[in-house]
């Protein structure tokens, strides 16, 4: 066997590993158990903010930035819902 016989298999070996599909790292229970919590923590760190703010152990800044991810989070649970509700309705539209 020559040098690039074998220099081409371990490159052909490695490209091979290099775009072989990934398995899935987490199942989807797993993906929206996480993105429940990290709303809910989205939410309470809002409320801390907003509270520290009115004792005045905040500055608005860090108010404004909370508010704004704590509105982002909810417009993006709402939009997830939407489309939930949406693919429900399209299922029953669908004739049996």
């Amino acid at each position: 066997m020559d040098i690039s016989t074998s220099v081409a298999a371990q490159t052909y070996t490695r490209a091979r590993l290099a775009t072989a599909p990934e398995a899935p790292s987490i199942g989807v229970a797993a993906a929206l158990n996480r993105a429940a919590e990290s709303f809910t923590e989205t939410l309470a760190h809002g409320e801390e903010t907003a509270r520290a703010a009115m004792t005045g152990k905040a500055d608005p800044h860090a108010l404004v930035e909370a508010l704004a991810a704590s509105q982002t989070a909810v417009e993006t649970a709402v939009t997830l819902r939407d489309k939930v509700v949406e693919a429900y309705q399209e299922i029953l539209r669908m004739p049996v």
